[in-house]
């Protein structure tokens, strides 16, 4: 293990610099914009109109390995399966 040197000469005061972690400034964040370029982008996903809720449930590994045969979006594929059955 190496032997620290002399500490680095702090170029500002302690009070200099905001607690970034404290509530307010953590408000200021969360409401932020989001800039890309000169227009502001939304965050996160796009609200859905119909929401999705997520659930466990064991299946048959017959009915999994069918519907992931077919590749990716099986789940959704499932979820059209059970919409059709309740006749949505």
């Amino acid at each position: 293990m190496t032997v620290s040197k002399k500490p680095m000469p702090r170029s500002f005061a302690a009070d200099d610099a905001p607690n970034l972690a404290t509530p307010e400034w953590r408000e200021k964040f969360a409401r932020a914009d989001v800039m890309q370029g000169t227009r502001i982008v939304k965050r996160g996903r796009p609200a859905a109109e119909r929401r999705k809720v997520s659930a466990t449930i064991r299946l048959d590994e017959d009915v999994v390995s069918y519907f992931r045969a077919e590749g990716p979006g099986w789940q959704t594929r499932v979820n059209a399966a059970l919409r059709k059955v309740i006749g949505g």
